[in-house]
């Protein structure tokens, strides 16, 4: 029993410090992104390149994803308002949860799913083939080529996406809502504009550019630390995916609690 206790706590350690050893590394990497993050040359060419790639071509699958979240979410809420006859606030309450939580998280979740396991991918393969010890050599910082554009241009297009889907989902949630539960347009769009602030906004955008943020680096540094051929890419591209989505859903909780303190002592956001 003595020896099963042991073991069982020695894995658990094991585990603990493996997390936290890996939290330290990333942590010396984020330094090491931001450190290059405003040093030259400015690779506008290469920030360009990737801002089309994670924003122009993710517009499809956001517009696309917004219209059906807008419409399931009005459909659900229209049906529960009706039993209390309040139909008329679908318009607000979509208003709302999709400023405020439903627009950047889902954003952040395709961002995930389309272009951070590209990201992580696409820098794996080169760890793995050799490429950025190639950058070394010709005297190239690997982070400031490769992980800098990636990170200016998620977390300046995330905002971005976020306030498209947001657009579409209300339409989404519009059509739903006047043309199929029959909710009067004039009320479900007059309370949409009463009760939807500009804080409610823009706290979604800033939750954005936050999971932007983290979720490139995140993806790049999977990628960077890439090894074991084509099985550790495939490892490394999972492990981002797996763990950017967790690290949004569980950071949208903290900056939706803080985001609410702020507002409810009377500042902005």
């Amino acid at each position: 029993m003595k020896g099963l206790l042991e073991d069982l706590f020695g894995g658990i350690g094991k585990v603990v410090l493996s997390s936290i050893a890996g939290l330290g590394r990333w942590l010396v990497f984020v330094r090491e992104t931001i450190f290059w993050l405003v040093r030259p040359p400015f690779r506008i060419r290469l920030i360009l390149k990737q801002m089309e790639f994670i924003g122009v071509k993710s517009t499809s699958i956001i517009v696309l994803t917004g219209l059906f979240v807008g419409a399931v979410f009005a459909l659900q809420t229209g049906k529960a308002f009706a039993i209390f006859q309040a139909e008329t606030l679908v318009g607000a309450t979509m208003g709302l949860s999709i400023a405020r939580e439903i627009g950047p998280v889902f954003t952040a979740l395709m961002i995930v799913a389309r272009c951070c396991s590209s990201m992580a991918a696409e820098i794996g393969t080169m760890r793995v083939t050799e490429q950025i010890d190639a950058l070394e050599t010709m005297a190239v910082d690997p982070v400031h080529y490769l992980v800098v554009p990636r990170l200016i241009a998620t977390v300046s297009m995330a905002p971005l996406l976020t306030a498209l889907f947001g657009v579409f989902a209300v339409i989404g949630s519009y059509i739903v809502g006047v043309y199929l539960l029959g909710i009067p347009g004039g009320p479900f769009m007059y309370k949409l504009y009463y009760y939807v602030d500009v804080d409610d906004f823009l706290g979604g955008l800033l939750k954005a550019a936050v999971f932007g943020f983290l979720i490139a680096l995140i993806s790049c540094y999977q990628g960077y630390n890439a090894e074991g051929g084509a099985k550790g890419v495939g490892k490394v591209t999972t492990r981002a995916v797996v763990i950017s989505s967790v690290v949004v859903l569980i950071t949208d909780y903290f900056l939706t609690s803080w985001i609410l303190e702020f507002i409810s002592k009377g500042g902005g956001v």
